[in-house]
C-alpha cells in the first residue's frame, strides 16, 4: 500500500484564475508544493455533466475551452498532461457497471484552471470523471465511497465546482456574497466540520438560503463525491474561504492524512 493521497474539493470560480495572480491561485500553487505528490490526478469537474457516469481513458486528453467571452490569453492556456488508462480501468472496477468510457470530452477549465497553478509542469497524468446528472445527491456521495481506495494507490481525487454557484444572480460590483450565499456557505462549512455529512447531502435542510445557491447542482455535486472519498482518519483543512460577486463561493476543503497549514 502506498502513502495515502489527498482528497480535495476546490471552488474554482472564474476561469481567469488560470492566468491571474490572486489569493486563490497563490493558494493552489502553495498546495501543489506542500501536498504529497500524486502519481495520478482524478478530477470530478462540474463542467462535465452527463446522463450517466463517464470516465476518460485516453492517453492524450484534449484541452476543452468551455467558456465564452473571455480574453484571448485564456484560450491560449495549454495544459498538456497525459491521461491514465490504467486509472480509468481501476475506476471501472470500483464503480462496476455504473461507469462508461467516454473520450469525447477532455480536460476542461474546472480542471486546468486549478491544475495549471498547482502543478504547472503538467507532468502528472490527469483523467476526468463526469458528474452524473441522472443521479441524486446521495448517489454522488456513494461514488466517492467507491473511489476512496484509489487514494491508497497513488491517486489524488480532486473535485472542482463551487458550493454556491448562481450566475443569474452574479453582481460584478459585489465584493463579498449576498446574505443568502454567505448563509448557505456557512451551513455547509459547519456541517462538514461537525461531520454531519447527511445534512450536507440533504442540503435543502439549510432552508431558504439553499434555493438561490444554485439552480442546477453540477457545481455542488463534486463536493459530495469528495466527502464520500474522505476518511475519518483524515485531517480537514478549509481554504480560500470566501464568497465573491454576490453568488459565487470559493470555499474549498482538503482531506489529508497529514496536517497542512494553508
Amino acid at each position: 500500500m502506498k502513502e495515502r493521497m489527498p482528497a480535495l474539493f476546490v471552488g474554482h470560480g472564474s476561469p481567469m484564475n488560470a492566468i491571474e495572480e490572486n489569493s486563490y491561485s497563490r493558494t493552489w500553487s502553495k498546495l501543489g508544493k506542500e501536498l504529497k505528490r500524486p502519481e495520478v490526478i482524478l478530477v470530478i469537474s462540474a463542467h462535465w455533466y452527463t446522463n450517466g457516469l463517464r470516465i476518460s481513458n485516453t492517453t492524450l486528453p484534449k484541452m476543452v475551452y468551455d467558456m465564452y467571452g473571455f480574453p484571448e490569453a485564456l484560450y491560449r492556456v495549454k495544459y498538456a498532461a497525459k491521461g491514465s488508462p490504467e486509472t480509468a480501468c481501476l475506476v471501472e472496477g470500483l464503480t462496476g457497471s455504473g461507469v462508461r468510457i467516454d473520450n469525447s470530452w477532455g480536460i476542461d477549465h474546472g480542471a486546468w484552471s486549478v491544475l495549471c497553478n498547482m502543478y504547472p509542469d503538467a507532468d502528472i497524468p490527469v483523467l476526468q470523471l463526469s458528474v452524473d446528472a441522472s443521479s441524486d445527491a446521495y448517489s454522488q456521495y456513494m461514488v466517492g465511497k467507491q473511489l476512496a481506495p484509489l487514494r491508497d494507490q497513488g491517486v489524488m481525487i480532486l473535485g472542482s465546482g463551487n458550493v454556491v454557484h448562481n450566475l443569474a444572480r452574479l453582481d460584478w460590483d459585489q465584493e463579498s456574497g449576498f446574505p443568502w450565499a454567505l448563509d448557505f456557505d456557512q451551513y455547509i462549512k459547519s456541517k462538514i466540520i461537525s461531520g454531519e455529512y447527511d445534512a450536507v447531502i440533504d442540503y435543502k435542510k439549510a432552508g431558504d438560503c439553499s434555493k438561490d445557491s444554485f439552480t442546477t447542482p453540477e457545481h455542488f455535486y463534486p463536493l459530495l463525491t469528495i466527502l464520500g472519498a474522505s476518511g475519518f482518519e483524515d485531517r480537514l483543512a478549509i481554504f480560500n474561504e470566501s464568497c465573491v460577486m454576490g453568488s459565487l463561493s470559493m470555499t474549498s476543503y482538503l482531506w489529508n492524512f497529514e496536517k497542512i497549514i494553508i
